[in-house]
């Protein structure tokens, strides 16, 4: 009971008061641009918030509809990725060969902008799904190789002698000693990868899909100041399809390594 007391004081009220204040701070401010400041397009720039509200009301279940569209395929990619990093993470620390064959490689393919390929690939593909599955995976494997190999080289190089003393086989000490060395690592890849994920498959579906939040995104855009709120209420869900795939990754990996210390009551060491 003490326990969610406290929780509630440290952690819950101060984000209320936090959420609050922006709000009142946002609708003061676009008031005043709308009615003292006379500013062209007021509310394309800073709208009413709780117009945008109503406005995901009224459409929450298109916006639901299209979002999940997203989300899916985000997923869809997000996975294929992150197994191909972690293969990839994998092969690289059992061969110094393998690395340096591939990781230049990789490096170089994060230097292509997105916003380049990403047009390149659907029209090659044309294909709207796949597109957006190849870019989502596209932008996670990087991330998740490199934060995984970092990872599994971390172990502590007594506990590997130790292992080696007894004889142990390479797939041992992968599974007993490299693997669970490497989950922080790869979680934090993780973690950076999934909200991209979710952004690369927007951007393809701004490149002319038919289904998707970045299609109603496009479409409202194009319409102009009469559907701003409508606009700004396709950007929120955006916005909150990827913060939804970094909290389902740290919820991830509080159930799978729930040793770290920011996951224990009072942090420090087991």
């Amino acid at each position: 009971m003490k326990q969610n007391s406290a929780f509630m004081r440290e952690r819950v009220l101060p984000l209320f008061v936090w959420i609050f204040g922006l709000l009142v701070v946002w609708e003061a401010v676009s008031w005043w641009l709308l009615n003292v400041a006379k500013t062209p397009l007021a509310q394309s720039k800073l709208p009413y918030v709780h117009e945008v509200a109503a406005t995901l009301w009224k459409y929450s279940g298109t916006l639901l509809k299209e979002g999940g569209a997203t989300f899916g395929n985000a997923g869809v990619g997000f996975l294929i990725g992150a197994l191909a990093g972690v293969i990839l993470a994998v092969l690289m620390s059992l061969s110094k060969t393998i690395e340096q064959l591939a990781f230049p490689y990789a490096i170089a393919s994060q230097m292509i902008p997105i916003l380049g390929l990403a047009p390149i690939i659907y029209g090659i593909v044309r294909d709207e799904q796949v597109s957006r599955i190849i870019i989502s995976g596209y932008i996670t494997f990087f991330p998740v190789a490199l934060n995984m190999l970092r990872g599994l080289r971390s172990v502590d190089l007594s506990a590997l002698e130790l292992m080696h003393s007894y004889a142990a086989k390479p797939w041992a000490v992968y599974w007993k000693l490299r693997f669970p060395a490497a989950l922080p690592g790869l979680f934090s890849g993780l973690k950076i990868a999934a909200p991209l994920a979710v952004t690369g498959a927007i951007l393809v579906e701004l490149m002319g899909a038919q289904h998707g939040i970045g299609v109603i995104m496009l479409r409202n855009l194009y319409y102009g100041p009469s559907h701003t709120y409508m606009f700004w209420s396709t950007v929120l869900v955006g916005a909150l399809l990827g913060m939804a795939s970094y909290w389902l990754m740290s919820l991830a990996e509080r159930l799978v390594a729930p040793w770290q210390p920011e996951f224990r009551p009072k942090g420090g060491s087991r």
